[in-house]
């Protein structure tokens, strides 16, 4: 049966630079002299650190860990050299937080234990995929436990896995499709399991024939080994960037439309990449982490191609690998489209380091002088997400956040495809990412200030219960002092007069003063 396809909106069409770097196997790069790890490799919170140095750790050994973040492994067996601050790989050249191993040689595994995910719940597998570490490897590195959280329902209608690699140069998911696409499959149907999806279609872009046919190999040849694969389809997608967007993804294959702000669980559709499916098996039926990932190296080098490289391991390493030319003279993490400068060639690969592009002025030549917006609005037929970049550049540009939110701003996916056509030449994707940057340093401070206002307050509520607390303390004190002394000067006063109630009668009075006139007269003087 024909898969009906949609159409998302906008896109280009750039040259795709794809055939050097997959006409070679995957190949595994060799053990680095030093790895040092980020604790953050996906979106949310880092993982702290749980070694420390001087500790010796195996392969596979978790070193970093947090209450809903995804953990961090070490890459190779070897000893702890530090746990410090150390430059990262993004464009700023700032540090975080690392920890730094020195590898042994032996490179022997933790202990490596399979989950029973059939006779699990979805929470413990959830669970699972978390202290394994596994994250989107399509470039988003979001949380991949936190993706099967599919709402009340607890099942979707339509899981698909994201093959379209759209991006220049990178060819990473192709030859993973081509080479491991059997064990692909089988991560794919434990994620169908887990998500309990009823169709499950994976979208690869028509200009990788090899990996549409290797993909539907593996299907027939499970399905012939008595594997469920029922309901598994490969759908060839038209050759347009950004067809590996999620969202556009979506459209293209269901017809969908995810409004920003949304999940695509509420419409019953979740996305995963097909290097992601790959982590999951790996994880499940292997109990290995995810320490490593294929990472393609290509660019200005003599042999362009893809590595099974570590996570830690300076670019540089693999950069020599491919045999760089001469006047190299950057180093691009991702593809010309959306990739990002690195600082230096000895940051570290990461979970998110799907392409490293080596750069030379004949290559990458300068960009020509930014020239003003002329209106043109060729930027908003090519956004495939239906936006107006030329507004969001203007208000961006004048620092108007407000009014750039107004258009939407935060549904722009950065694809690049608005600078791409722009006669004029205007880095418009950098003024969405300055723009963007500065609205959540704004909604920091207010949270900040928010909090402190709130502590403030807290405070003085305190102070005054606390005041009003000691007056009521003092008062009663002083209350049963007072009451304490009119106790004790009434058992202190002197006892009162008795009082008679009986008067003799008049006879009886006469008769005393009688007696005491003759006792008068008979007592003798006192001496003198």
């Amino acid at each position: 049966m024909l898969q009906q396809l949609f159409r998302f909106h906008g896109g280009v069409k750039p040259p795709y630079h794809k055939e050097g770097a997959v006409t070679q196997p995957i190949a595994e790069a060799p053990l680095s002299a030093e790895y040092v790890i980020p604790l953050q490799q996906s979106i949310g919170r880092p993982p702290e650190p749980i070694v420390k140095p001087g500790e010796k750790v195996l392969r596979g050994q978790i070193i970093g860990s947090g209450l809903n973040a995804p953990a961090i492994h070490a890459s190779t067996s070897g000893t702890v050299k530090a746990v410090e601050m150390r430059r990262i790989p993004h464009t700023s050249g700032l540090a975080a937080l690392c920890v730094v191993i020195e590898p042994d040689g032996e490179d022997k595994w933790f202990e490596r234990i399979p989950f029973d995910y059939r006779n699990a719940s979805i929470d413990k597998a959830r669970a699972f995929l978390r202290e394994a570490g596994i994250v989107g490897l399509g470039g988003a590195v979001f949380p991949s436990h936190q993706k099967l959280n599919t709402g009340k329902s607890g099942k979707l209608d339509h899981l698909v896995i994201n093959g379209a690699e759209c991006e220049p140069f990178i060819t990473c998911d192709d030859v993973l499709m081509r080479e491991r696409g059997e064990t692909m499959i089988r991560g794919i149907a434990i994620l169908r399991e887990l998500v309990r999806a009823e169709n499950v279609l994976i979208g690869i872009e028509d200009n990788k024939p090899e990996a549409i046919a290797a993909t539907q190999a593996a299907i027939d040849k499970l399905s012939a080994l008595g594997e469920n694969t029922a309901g598994m389809r490969v759908v060839a997608v038209p050759t347009r960037y950004p067809a590996g967007g999620a969202k556009q993804l979506i459209r293209v294959l269901t017809g969908i439309e995810v409004p920003h702000g949304k999940r695509s669980t509420s419409y019953g559709v979740q996305c995963f990449n097909v290097g992601t499916a790959l982590a999951i098996y790996d994880a499940v039926a292997l109990g290995q982490p995810l320490i490593s990932r294929i990472i393609t190296v290509a660019g200005n080098v003599e042999r362009p191609g893809n590595f099974e490289a570590r996570f830690g391991a300076p670019m540089r390493d693999l950069v020599a690998l491919a045999g760089p030319r001469p006047d190299s003279n950057r180093i691009v993490m991702g593809g010309p489209m959306m990739g990002v400068s690195m600082p230096g060639d000895e940051v570290p690969v990461v979970k998110a380091t799907n392409c490293i592009l080596v750069g030379s002025p004949k290559l990458f030549p300068p960009p020509p002088p930014e020239m003003p917006c002329i209106r043109c609005g060729a930027c908003a037929f090519a956004c495939p997400s239906d936006l107006q970049p030329y507004e969001m550049y203007w208000f961006a540009r004048a620092r108007n956040f407000g009014k750039a939110q107004e258009y939407h701003l935060f549904d722009c996916i950065e694809c690049g495809a608005c600078a791409y056509v722009c006669p004029s030449h205007i880095p418009l994707v950098d003024y969405y990412r300055f723009a963007k940057t500065e609205i959540w340093a704004h909604e920091r401070d207010n949270a900040a200030a928010e909090r402190a206002r709130a502590r403030y307050e807290l405070r003085t509520q305190r102070e005054e219960r606390e005041k009003a607390e000691k007056v009521a303390r003092l008062a009663a004190k002083t209350a049963a002092a007072h009451e304490q002394a009119l106790v004790a000067a009434a058992e202190q006063a002197p006892a009162e007069p008795p009082i008679i109630d009986h008067v003799p009668p008049e006879p009886e009075i006469e008769a005393m003063r009688l007696k005491i006139r003759e006792m008068a007269k008979t007592t003798p003087p006192e001496e003198e």
